[in-house]
């Protein structure tokens, strides 16, 4: 891939993207507030307060990241949800607290404070909720079972579970869900004792999806389907969080991605289970997320894989300014 993209026009905001019907398909990336951004992905001049705007109409869906060092407040979900159009869809990161500090371990009250804190505030916009685990986790399946145990199916399940939530989020929680909206899981591993085929089994039985994560090399790439839906994360493939995809590189993950979304496989499928998944004719919903953000690759490369995958939208065919990365 050259080393000069295209930023979009300096325009105020995109016409939104309007999803073809099938399995959903959502390219997006990791986070939105970056300052290398501003002025090469971000139009310079455009306000802060409206990048998020401005990416939504440029990706499907992006994940929020603040949401894993604390949480937040109702007031900011209901804002991101705001400025977003109809069609968009956030996937939420869960509290390291949970993930790191407690390593899943006696957490029933930290993820009711994580579920009251506003994230379902967020409504139809709300996908899945990613809970990363730390490189140092090992495997222990006593401790991911009681786990996966707790992670509500549906919004009207996860308000309940978070009217357990303690003084924390006292006076600041939003439980007012309406229906019982699906509420899906992802879970992303980075230590090896993970390919272990019981732990594949446990995440097929909860309907959670294991992560896909291309990581330069520093982190195991599992890809056992494990759920009705598949969940990347490309964070580099050459140089953690920094290196772009080349076309090659684009291409062969859009060949993968199109697998996966029609229901099957790749033919090397990097599996720990000798197990297949169970058939999905009808095919898989897919999210995909860019996480090599720190030359400003990430947005670039979702778009050039949406265009790969058919879901990418005419105004990012559009000549911009030339500048270089």
């Amino acid at each position: 891939m050259s080393d000069v993209l295209t930023r979009p026009s300096p325009i105020d905001l995109p016409a939104p993207l309007h999803l073809p019907p099938g399995p959903q398909v959502r390219v997006g990336i990791s986070g939105w507030t970056y300052e290398p951004w501003r002025g090469t992905f971000y139009p310079a001049g455009l306000p802060h307060r409206a990048e998020l705007a401005y990416a939504s109409r440029w990706v499907a869906s992006v994940e929020i990241n603040g949401t894993f060092y604390g949480l937040q407040h109702p007031k900011d979900f209901q804002s991101w949800r705001e400025l977003t159009p109809p069609d968009f869809r956030f996937s939420v990161k869960g509290s390291r607290y949970i993930t790191h500090f407690r390593r899943l371990e006696d957490v029933r009250v930290p993820v009711a404070n994580f579920l009251a804190s506003g994230v379902l505030a967020l409504g139809d916009k709300l996908g899945p909720l990613l809970w990363q685990l730390p490189p140092w986790f090992r495997y222990d399946a006593e401790r991911i079972e009681t786990f996966l145990g707790l992670l509500p199916r549906d919004q009207a399940t996860a308000a309940l579970v978070g009217t357990e939530h303690d003084t924390r989020v006292e006076g600041r929680s939003f439980l007012d869900v309406v229906g019982a909206l699906p509420l899906r899981h992802a879970m992303e591993v980075r230590h090896p004792s993970f390919a272990e085929p019981a732990f594949i089994e446990q995440l097929r039985r909860h309907n959670v999806a294991l992560v896909v994560a291309d990581a330069a090399g520093r982190w195991p790439t599992l890809e056992d389907v494990t759920a009705d839906f598949v969940y990347a994360r490309l964070h580099g493939d050459q140089e953690l969080y920094a290196s772009g995809y080349s076309d090659a590189a684009l291409d062969r993950w859009a060949a993968r991605f199109a697998a996966w979304r029609s229901g099957s496989e790749p033919d090397d499928a990097r599996r720990v289970s000798s197990v297949p998944p169970a058939p999905a004719p009808a095919g898989r919903d897919l999210y995909v997320y860019f996480d090599n953000d720190a030359k400003v690759h990430a947005p670039f490369d979702a778009a050039a894989m949406a265009a790969r995958l058919g879901v990418s939208r005419e105004t990012r065919e559009r000549p911009g300014t030339q500048v270089a990365r």
